[in-house]
């Protein structure tokens, strides 16, 4: 086995994944890099300051998700981040069911499957953590017209929520946490074709204040103090009641 710690990230070609390529490279980690275009990976892995190995993959296929975990037997990991993922809007019934499908896989199938192989790892090891990058529609009730994704997220937080309380009873020495920031500046904004009506936060903020509150140990991050006490707002009031007002907030979106 290579000594020396990994950082095993997917979706690192751009956006958050890139973001925390950087901060963990400069922190002594060397990084896998994952994610299906090759040359962005090239590019960012020559702007690290540690070791990096790209492994080209998609995570819609679960053989993709196999390629990855086999591509790094051969390293000691110690932090899988769980960042690939993708959004549309629209009508549930409006959007090809290919994509609904696709975004599932990537979204919900891969986290669960990567988080299964790397967690079976690192109890063995006792220690590691596990990152999931989940988002702040996951902790509110679901999202008209962005059905589908609101609902991927709320299948990660939910994981990851249960997960993180199973390695803590049985004190594996394995830590698992879920990101949810509200509006990131990243192209994810550009592929779901939505314009958020709040101001985003940047990439790099995003992924240096998860680094942060994994340090302290938190389960569910969220970045923003907004996004805070809009999910705490949402409890407050009845779930349909709710649903009408996330909805009012997603047209803006349009």
């Amino acid at each position: 086995m290579i000594n020396g710690k990994w950082a095993v990230i997917t979706g690192a070609s751009s956006g958050i994944g890139a973001e925390f390529a950087k901060l963990y490279s400069a922190r002594g980690f060397s990084v896998v890099l994952a994610a299906r275009r090759e040359e962005r990976l090239k590019k960012l892995a020559g702007e690290l300051t540690t070791p990096s190995r790209i492994v080209v993959c998609d995570l819609s296929e679960i053989d993709g998700c196999k390629k990855l975990y086999e591509s790094v037997k051969d390293l000691d990991v110690d932090l899988l981040i769980n960042n690939a993922g993708f959004g549309a809007v629209g009508r549930f019934e409006t959007i090809p069911l290919k994509d609904q499908l696709k975004m599932l896989d990537v979204n919900c199938r891969a986290v669960a499957a990567l988080t299964h192989m790397f967690l079976n790892d690192f109890k063995q090891k006792r220690r590691g953590t596990i990152l999931n990058v989940a988002s702040s529609a996951g902790l509110l009730p679901g999202g008209p017209d962005m059905a589908m994704y609101y609902a991927t997220k709320s299948f990660v937080v939910s994981l990851t929520s249960a997960l993180a309380e199973e390695q803590r009873a049985m004190r594996s020495g394995v830590r698992i946490a879920a990101l949810c920031p509200g509006p990131v500046d990243t192209e994810f904004n550009d592929v779901a074709n939505v314009k958020f009506a709040l101001k985003g936060i940047t990439a790099a903020y995003c992924a240096k204040y998860a680094a942060y509150s994994l340090e302290k140990g938190e389960v569910i991050i969220v970045p923003e103090d907004k996004m805070k006490a809009a999910v705490f707002a949402s409890r407050l009031v009845p779930r349909s009641l709710a649903v009408r007002v996330t909805a009012h907030q997603q047209r803006k979106k349009q």
